[in-house]
């Protein structure tokens, strides 16, 4: 099943995830239709609170990045319960968009590096660092299941100058190529 993707506005964007445990209902199904949803809308990364669910799960697709990095080629994650830890001192710039925020993109400052603890979809335990790209994008998943959006990262004179941009989102004003609802 491909889900419609929750648009800001919602306060389902807005609201911290609980944890989940191996009991929660359709899990496996729940992971197979996020990832069938996250390809159908083209994008790199979806967390649960994006199809209306706020429990602490997001998933990660880094491989349309892996013809210019081999590495990110299989680069296929979901991650349940996580908690970042442990974040470098060294940032960078990237341009982000959201899945969430049709049609706005913007540069986000975010640490280089992240350490976390997670469950993968076996509910086995993990203690990773992570860097580059999948860093960025795990910052950015991580931020919707505590109720963040990437635009919470901006300066206060950057929100103020798409505020309008995202009253129209919010309102409705958007077009996307995906399923969505508000």
């Amino acid at each position: 099943m491909i889900y419609p993707i929750v648009i800001y506005g919602s306060q389902t964007l807005r609201n911290e995830s609980v944890e989940i445990d191996k009991d929660y209902p359709e899990f496996d199904k729940l992971v197979e239709d996020m990832f069938l949803t996250l390809d159908e809308a083209e994008g790199v990364g979806l967390a649960a609170p994006q199809i209306g669910k706020n429990i602490r799960m997001f998933i990660v697709d880094c491989t349309p990045w892996g013809e210019e990095d081999p590495s990110l080629a299989d680069y296929r994650r979901v991650f349940v319960n996580p908690v970042i830890y442990e974040h470098s001192e060294q940032t960078d710039l990237f341009e982000e968009g959201c899945l969430s925020l049709p049609g706005l993109h913007e540069n986000v400052r975010r640490p280089v590096k992240i350490r976390m603890r997670y469950l993968d979809e076996h509910f086995v335990e993990h203690d990773e660092e992570f860097d580059g790209r999948p860093a960025r994008v795990i910052q950015h998943e991580y931020d919707h299941i505590e109720g963040k959006v990437f635009t919470d990262h901006l300066s206060p004179l950057r929100r103020n100058l798409i505020k309008n941009k995202l009253y129209k989102l919010a309102k409705g004003s958007y077009r996307c190529t995906y399923k969505t609802k508000r």
